[in-house]
């Protein structure tokens, strides 16, 4: 078996936050103290398990000898032999785990997430798919016991969304939603087709971490913010109102519209949040791109303009095409039930992952290949 990467590195870190953790100052930040103590703890678990690690294999190549030596006992060399199935198990759990440990959390993961779910190809019916997307996750988040805040939505003529955009707030949201930004394709005959044609759409979905003050700068002066008489349906006080507010990032020419509440000043905080929010996502898929340019077309950059999806409903099939994932139950997807999908997006970020860490080749991707339209 390979041998682990060096702890070192891990046990340096180890004992700053503990130098960090004895100052006399370290709780007058309460968030910043629960972030290291958290860090800390998570490393002295893989310090532990390393310094295990090594006992279980020192045992093993005792078992291992005891196994070949012809003068030793009988009897103990057949219980080494019957021991060695179940110290070869454990040794490799451990090896996973301790390597699962050392690969760096993304910053974001324990976010909560903005997502913008938008209509792209195929009018009306695009709209009406974007209403579907909603709804699937709406309905996976609640099986989560996660929490729902809308923040801006443009309905369509038939019911559905042109933009529809909220907020998810509870533990761990981006890391589960983040591999759902990119192109999802829906195959379906339409409600309004008379002939029985299948229509071919798309919707965009974007899942930003939600960012905070401190994590990125925004200068007053460049942002240029209106407000206006909301449009559309929402009640009188929505309508007779300038409670509408746009915001326009001039450096990076982001635009938010935000006209869901009554206040103006709730709509202002609300498109600041998702204004900060994108400029968060910017800048770190800026990073991750000079990090590791080679990874862009992989799994889990969040950036890809590609198809990364396709629900055929003629089929009952739903395809993730970044990792030749095929599932016969679609309509179970769209009620919400995309944990599996999830599931094997995240195995195949981990094998990329490990391969990265150990210096090991690559795992093949079974790439299927977007459908014709």
């Amino acid at each position: 078996m390979d041998s682990l990467p060096d702890i070192a590195p891990f046990q340096r870190r180890l004992d700053e936050l503990a130098a960090q953790m004895a100052e006399p100052s370290f709780y007058a930040n309460p968030r910043k103290a629960a972030d290291v103590t958290r860090e800390q703890q998570g490393l002295r678990e893989l310090v532990e398990n390393h310094a295990r690690h090594s006992r279980l294999e020192r045992e093993l190549a005792e078992h291992a000898a005891l196994m070949k030596d012809n003068a030793a006992d009988p009897e103990l060399r057949e219980l080494a032999q019957l021991e060695l199935p179940e110290l070869q198990q454990q040794l490799a759990a451990l090896r996973q785990a301790i390597l699962l440990a050392m690969i760096p959390p993304e910053p974001s993961d324990s976010r909560n997430t903005v997502l913008e779910i938008r209509a792209g190809t195929g009018g009306d019916e695009a709209g009406l798919f974007a209403a579907d997307l909603y709804r699937m996750y709406v309905k996976y988040a609640e099986a989560r016991g996660w929490k729902i805040q809308p923040m801006s939505s443009s309905v369509s003529d038939r019911g559905g969304f042109k933009e529809v955009i909220f907020l998810i707030t509870g533990s761990q949201v981006y890391r589960q939603l983040k591999f759902e930004s990119g192109v999802h394709r829906v195959q379906r005959i339409p409600v309004t087709e008379a002939n029985g044609r299948i229509h071919t759409s798309t919707v965009t979905v974007a899942v930003l971490p939600e960012a905070e003050e401190v994590d990125v700068s925004i200068d007053p002066q460049d942002l240029e913010i209106t407000v206006q008489r909301a449009s559309g349906p929402g009640g009188q006080g929505v309508n007779t109102t300038d409670s509408a507010v746009r915001i326009v990032h001039k450096p990076s020419g982001l635009t938010v519209y935000c006209a869901d509440d009554r206040s103006q000043q709730k709509n202002k905080a609300r498109a600041m949040a998702v204004l900060r929010s994108r400029l968060l996502k910017q800048k770190e898929d800026d990073e991750r791109a000079r990090y590791a340019a080679q990874r862009r077309s992989q799994i889990g950059t969040g950036d890809r303009s590609e198809r990364i999806r396709t629900y055929n409903f003629p089929q009952n099939r739903m395809t993730d095409h970044r990792i030749g994932l095929t599932l016969y139950s679609l309509p179970a997807i769209l009620e919400g039930n995309i944990g599996p999908v999830i599931e094997a997006l995240q195995r195949a970020e981990f094998e990329e992952k490990l391969a990265e860490l150990t210096g090991g080749p690559r795992p093949e991707r079974r790439l299927e290949p977007a459908d014709a339209d």
